[in-house]
């Protein structure tokens, strides 16, 4: 089972979505080292589960676990401060 279970909403394949996701994967592979699992979700295609989560702005990044629900919006340029939001200490 993954350590961290992370959701990125995007929207449809905006520049500033695709940015968010290279961003997230880069993240994944450097500092989580195989212990997570995300989902890429579009909430053009997926309103309610958008309205659901309360998305109100995209790119929207969630982390399920561990722990509470963490959220960061933007395009995740900002690794450290990423990393701070979601409580991921670096070099995990």
């Amino acid at each position: 089972m993954p350590k961290y279970i992370l959701k990125l909403y995007v929207t449809d394949h905006t520049s500033r979505s695709m940015v968010a996701v290279e961003n997230l994967k880069k993240l994944c592979r450097d500092e989580l080292k195989g212990e997570y699992d995300f989902e890429i979700i579009d909430v053009l295609t997926h309103e309610e589960e958008a309205h659901r989560e309360k998305i109100l702005a995209t790119p929207t990044l969630i982390r399920e676990l561990p722990d509470s629900i963490a959220r960061v919006i933007g395009d995740l340029s900002n690794k450290e401060q990423v990393l701070l939001a979601l409580g991921i200490h670096q070099n995990h």
